[in-house]
């Protein structure tokens, strides 16, 4: 086996280990509530376990240490505080649900693996939880894993938990089963149905622009985490755009990906603000390796090669190829953006 498949391998059965277990609590939002007494807590929970289940499997299946680096968005120190002690145990309780054998210390020093800053030359950047709001709502959300070598993504898995392989099926109910997305560079994008390993993997692929059609843009649910305004700015600019799909998470990346959507808009809210590359390493290689092209609003491509930060981009665009230099134009001719380069 290559160095390359050990690392896509062991990604795989991370993300799907950790969806399976996110899927549990997810389903048992309200016993975790009235266990821990926090609206919260459920999100905490699975955030965390997540976390731990993916450190830990990666390096089961990495036996170089420099091989399981992880760019993490968590560490345990809140756990810590006894205040805390509720939350911790169901931590620790849920990722024994999967490995009786961890400990406490074990899940604890497992999530805190997840420290590294990005300056090496590979690591990989987790987001266990991709969606919190959308993950209490009991809708949408994702396990978002991507692997970074010399500032370039290279390997991607998504899990997506409550996400219907049906394109038909309603996408604000959760499915019972979820489905996840992998790529590697040069190598293609993929789905697995039921969040399985061991599916039969499809090779998936960004739809052709028809001009008859109405386009389709996700959005996220979340105002502040994209221009609502700025994004039926650029609609009406384009002219014949549909009503925007509304998802949570990662998950606008697979819909694009996978040929339900046109795009994905990203565009910024506030001066400053920079985007965290788990929010995009997954999504945007599986994305690019189903054909999509991806760039921040200004038409340059993401660069990861600035630590925890894409702080050389702003904004994310992804949209089939024969949409996306339109997109970028429109954001030209209507002027968003350009009012932090003044």
């Amino acid at each position: 086996m290559t160095e390359a498949n050990q690392m896509i391998i062991a990604g795989i059965h991370a993300v799907a280990t950790a969806a399976q277990i996110t899927r549990t609590v997810q389903a048992n939002l309200e016993a975790v509530i009235t266990l821990t007494k926090d609206d919260r807590s459920p999100v905490t929970v699975a955030d965390l376990a997540a976390q731990a289940v993916v450190a830990l499997l990666l390096e089961e299946h990495l036996p170089d240490p420099a091989d399981r680096l992880v760019v993490g968005e968590e560490d345990s120190g809140a756990l810590q505080d006894e205040s805390m002690k509720t939350v911790r145990d169901a931590v620790v309780s849920t990722v024994q649900q999967w490995r009786p054998s961890a400990s406490e210390q074990d899940v604890l020093d497992a999530i805190d693996h997840c420290d590294h800053d990005g300056s090496a030359g590979g690591y990989w950047t987790l987001d266990p939880i991709d969606g919190t709001k959308g993950f209490l709502r009991n809708q949408q959300y994702a396990i978002a894993l991507g692997r970074i070598e010399d500032g370039v993504v290279v390997h991607g898995v998504m899990g997506c938990p409550a996400l219907p392989v049906s394109q038909d099926a309603p996408l604000d109910i959760p499915d019972p089963q979820g489905v996840l997305y992998a790529a590697s560079r040069g190598e293609g994008a993929w789905e697995f149905a039921g969040c399985d390993p061991e599916a039969d993997r499809l090779g998936i692929r960004a739809r052709s622009l028809q001009e008859e059609r109405p386009l389709q843009f996700c959005g996220s649910v979340e105002k502040a985490h994209s221009s609502r305004s700025d994004a039926d700015r650029i609609a009406e600019h384009l002219g014949n755009v549909g009503e925007p799909v509304r998802i949570d998470s990662q998950c606008k990346y697979a819909l694009v990906s996978r040929g339900q959507a046109d795009a994905y808009l990203r565009l910024p809210t506030r001066k400053g603000y920079v985007e965290k590359i788990w929010d995009h390493a997954a999504g945007s290689i599986i994305a690019e390796e189903a054909g999509v092209t991806v760039t921040d609003i200004q038409g340059n491509p993401l660069d990861f090669s600035h630590g925890a930060g894409l702080h050389a981009n702003r904004g994310v665009i992804a949209a089939v190829p024969a949409l996306h230099g339109r997109l970028i134009e429109s954001i030209k001719e209507l002027g968003i953006g350009m009012e932090e380069e003044a």
